[in-house]
């Protein structure tokens, strides 16, 4: 290292202690990363290989061919002993709709927003 430029000195130990700080941030991220969301993510899986829910891609398949807007987020939940989808979607118009999907019979059970009407397909 001692031959080297110094412009080149220059930039090699930033760039080093960068990719030393960014490595211990990744090995922070993965340590604080909850072992049971990743648990409950593969149970998810198997429900949907099992059959017990709909695939994911199979009710977003539903929900655009009757509705106008791009998926901006999507939530799985168990309400009441209900298993849901819950996926946002915005509008055309800038409107933000949220449906409620049953995950197992891929039943639309609600829709919550503002000109709704603007994002139904004719």
């Amino acid at each position: 290292m001692k031959n080297l430029p110094c412009y080149l000195l220059k930039l090699i130990i930033p760039t080093t202690v960068l990719i030393a700080a960014a490595f211990a941030i990744a090995m922070c991220m993965a340590v604080a990363m909850p072992a049971s969301a990743d648990e409950d993510w593969r149970k998810l899986h198997e429900e949907v290989k099992a059959g017990r829910i709909k695939p994911l891609a199979e009710i977003l398949d539903s929900l655009q061919r009757d509705w106008e807007g791009q998926v901006i987020d999507v939530e799985f939940e168990e309400d009441g002993g209900q298993r849901l989808y819950e996926i946002e979607m915005l509008g055309p118009e800038g409107q933000v709709v949220e449906f409620e999907v049953n995950a197992e019979t891929g039943e639309l059970i609600g829709i919550e927003g503002s000109n709704i009407n603007g994002m139904k397909r004719q």
